[in-house]
């Protein structure tokens, strides 16, 4: 009989994370893996041929807590990541784009110039609207968080008397681009802690591409550090559901049916993939009650080859009034051995999760086209990298459901970064998660 004593569904940042952790303080841990490649929504892949990732990413400069698990396994971020200074936003109708810089430190003058210019897009009075909107905004969040969520960012917006252009050409690209839900749907608590950690650590702040694939980069620097600590990665195993016996959780069913014990189970996978394990024993459970009723929300990417480059350098860009939230030219960082690449987030994500791979791609050279880009001529090959419940929901009013990493169930302990930690759905959030629910466990033992 297979014992251990931590057993870890999911191989994402959180799962690693947590068995980096564990296996450091001399714990026996197993990871659990149903794909065939470890990193969750942080990993890539060949896909029919072509190697994909699981979104599009960017590291921002603010994280804390990655770099330093990434620097325990020996990895320095500033060799894996090509750092950007400034991000554009092209603008419906029109060939050219609007340029921000994004780095008071490493990039002062782009950003003053950012700021000073663009004014054939952004009047004086846009910008002082937005001066109003993010001041009022950080200040709230400051005092009480909660409130926030009780708006959407375009209510709040309105509010604040932000204007069309401003709303359109700076708060979209900011919430669209970055979390793919119109304005309508985004809780503007969200919108102002993810970038609220920025404050204190504004001489960090800057946007970084990573140089390749997210596996091969995060995860697998970290699996293998967990495996020469002892620990076991097994990938291709799916969890159906956990041992629950004496009102405690003892180990996990896999989908052929066998059974593996541990004294421990950290659920690190993805929101819709932990409630469906957890479903069997625990979905009238009270203390789960939140999570259950904590929502889905989809992820949808084209990505895209070509014989040259669409773009003249690889910088994070964003196309608010369409359907391209955010897209980058990826050909000189991430994926080098093709000539030209392109990943694009699209949103609304659930208008392309039943949509046939051949009308996406028309749609998204229809909108490119608007863009001032040229998405056919040069075209070698395409994927879709459709997730349908990857992400919790951002919307108003959700916040409070976040679960906490330790349950009231022996045994239990959650991971990811859906549950309560102060980055949301991003990486850092995970990571975060992660040490979290790896920290409860030793604690107690």
């Amino acid at each position: 009989m297979e014992h251990y004593d931590v057993i870890i569904v999911g191989s994402g940042l959180a799962g690693l994370t947590a068995a980096l952790e564990l296996t450091t303080n001399g714990k026996k841990v197993l990871i659990l893996e149903k794909e065939k490649v470890i990193g969750g929504r942080t990993s890539s892949w060949d896909e029919d041929g072509m190697v994909v990732e699981s979104g599009f990413h960017r590291h921002i400069g603010y994280y804390k807590a990655l770099p330093q698990v990434l620097k325990k396994v020996g990895v320095n971020i500033d060799a894996i990541v090509q750092w950007e200074e400034n991000i554009d936003v092209r603008i419906k109708g029109k060939k050219d784009a609007i340029t921000f810089g994004v780095s008071p430190i490493f990039g002062p003058l782009d950003m003053i110039k950012g700021i000073l210019g663009n004014n054939d897009i952004l009047s004086w009075k846009d910008k002082l609207s937005l001066l109003r909107f993010f001041t009022s905004g950080f200040l709230q969040y400051l005092k009480n968080p909660d409130a926030l969520d009780q708006f959407n960012i375009r209510d709040y917006a309105t509010k604040h008397n932000v204007s069309e252009n401003a709303l359109h050409y700076a708060v979209i690209p900011l919430s669209a681009g970055i979390f793919f839900l119109p304005p309508e749907r985004y809780s503007a608590k969200v919108f102002f802690g993810l970038f609220f950690p920025a404050i204190p650590r504004f001489y960090r702040m800057r946007v970084g591409a990573y140089l390749g694939g997210m596996t091969e980069l995060l995860a697998r620097p970290i699996a293998q550090f967990v495996e020469f600590q002892n620990g076991v990665i097994k990938t291709g195993t799916k969890v159906l559901s956990l041992v629950f016996e004496n009102e405690a959780v003892i180990g996990v069913i896999l989908e052929e049916g066998s059974k593996i014990y541990a004294k421990d189970i950290i659920l690190a996978t993805h929101l819709g993939g932990t409630k469906e394990i957890l479903k069997k024993h625990f979905i009238d459970h009270p203390s789960l009650e939140n999570l259950f009723k904590l929502p889905t929300m989809p992820a949808v990417t084209i990505q895209m080859e070509f014989t040259k480059p669409v773009l003249p350098y690889d910088r994070t860009t964003f196309g608010p009034l369409t359907s391209l939230a955010s897209f980058a030219e990826q050909s000189r960082s991430t994926f080098t051995h093709v000539q030209g690449r392109l990943s694009i987030i699209l949103t609304p994500p659930e208008a392309f999760l039943n949509m046939e791979s051949k009308d996406i791609l028309k749609h998204v050279q229809k909108e490119a086209r608007e863009l001032g880009l040229d998405l056919e001529t040069n075209l070698i090959d395409y994927r879709i990298v459709s997730r349908s419940d990857d992400f919790y929901s951002l919307e108003p009013n959700l916040d409070h459901l976040r679960p906490n990493q330790k349950t009231e169930i022996k045994g239990l302990t959650l991971a990811g970064d859906y549950t309560r930690q102060p980055y949301y759905a991003t990486m850092e959030g995970a990571v975060v998660s992660g040490l979290k629910a790896a920290n409860l466990i030793l604690k107690k033992n």
